[in-house]
């Protein structure tokens, strides 16, 4: 499958940066929303940007190596979550709320039966992937199918008006998974993108390192992007990562939240490289191996609050900088409309 995702032109930089110099501050004294600005009206291709119908999406799935001990947690607790989720009460419900933005739960492969549900989007491939540790994680059929829902969800979205989307995730054992891929895209030493997520002692560390080097000694560190998320992935990080290629296909702005997202959209950058130009990232997490991430896309986060929840918080946390941005570059005076004299 190919993805029709061109790199941002320059045909309105210069055009951008004379209406944002011409605002009442001195040029560049507002730093990275100015970039902000910039970015967002170069997707846009508008001097006057808005952001429409604005919402989180959590992709949510089991994973079958999370029998295996890679997780303090029990894989009941991905369809628990959900639950929450459904029920407004987990911390991206309230962080959802407070900022306005919408939400939907995508249920990619959870180990249950949530029956018709409002909010919850059934894009379930099965319930669960396999032990990557014993054999790949998901069939080249079922990855496929995961990143055609994903794309097809985010067309739709932007068909009905949609224009900016954050990205979030549940899923006992995808830090492992995400440390995975990480190793594999980045070539960064395993031992280096693997933490402790969901808050694993000591020996759960040591165990979760011996788990998922014995998954590498079996699936090796494929060239091909697809190849690797196959192996390693959960359905919730390949529904994610055709989620994203479909949102920049549609010139959306993507909001990036922690490692696990990061992880979906290190395969999704790998397929189509340009896809890092309509991405904003949110904030630098807690857990080991997302700088490593970052460092590989040459990415600067907006925000470096200790975050290591996921769910899409430090994505919906970092929205009011970005209508900051936009408010900036269509409400703020210039030196000309105010009557207020320029630099000399």
């Amino acid at each position: 499958m190919s993805y029709a995702i061109s790199p941002l032109d320059a045909t309105l930089v210069d055009a951008l940066q004379a209406k944002i110099d011409g605002k009442t501050k001195p040029p560049g004294a507002l730093g990275r929303i100015e970039l902000l600005a910039l970015q967002i009206g170069r997707i846009q291709q508008t001097l006057s940007p808005a952001l429409s119908q604005p919402q989180i999406l959590v992709f949510a799935g089991d994973h079958g190596a999370a029998r295996a001990g890679v997780s303090a947690y029990p894989q009941d607790v991905t369809w628990q979550m959900v639950e929450n989720f459904l029920a407004g009460g987990a911390a991206i419900n309230v962080f959802a709320r407070q900022m306005r933005l919408g939400l939907r739960i995508v249920d990619a492969g959870v180990a249950h039966d949530f029956g018709p549900r409002e909010g919850l989007i059934n894009g379930k491939i099965a319930p669960g992937t396999a032990n990557y540790i014993e054999q790949a994680a998901m069939t080249s059929a079922q990855c496929d199918k995961a990143l055609r829902f994903g794309r097809e969800l985010t067309h739709r979205i932007a068909e009905r008006g949609g224009n900016a989307v954050g990205f979030g995730e549940m899923g006992i054992g995808n830090t492992a998974s995400a440390s995975l891929i990480t190793h594999a895209i980045t070539g960064v030493p395993l031992p280096q993108v693997v933490g402790r997520g969901t808050g694993l002692d000591d020996a759960g560390l040591d165990r979760k390192q011996a788990l998922l080097g014995a998954a590498l000694a079996r699936g090796g560190r494929p060239a091909d992007p697809l190849a690797v998320l196959a192996e390693y992935g959960g359905f919730e990080i390949a529904m994610m990562a055709g989620a994203m290629l479909g949102a920049a296909e549609k010139r959306m702005l993507l909001v990036i939240d922690g490692f696990i997202v990061t992880a979906a959209l290190l395969v999704a950058q790998a397929i189509a490289p340009a896809i890092t130009d309509y991405c904003v990232f949110a904030h630098r997490s807690e857990e080991a191996g997302h700088a490593a991430q970052l460092r590989h896309l040459n990415a600067s986060p907006l925000l470096d609050l200790g975050l290591r929840l996921g769910e899409g918080t430090g994505a919906a946390l970092a929205w009011p900088l970005l209508q900051a941005a936009v408010a900036m570059l269509n409400d703020m005076a210039s030196f000309e409309s105010a009557g207020v004299s320029g630099k000399a």
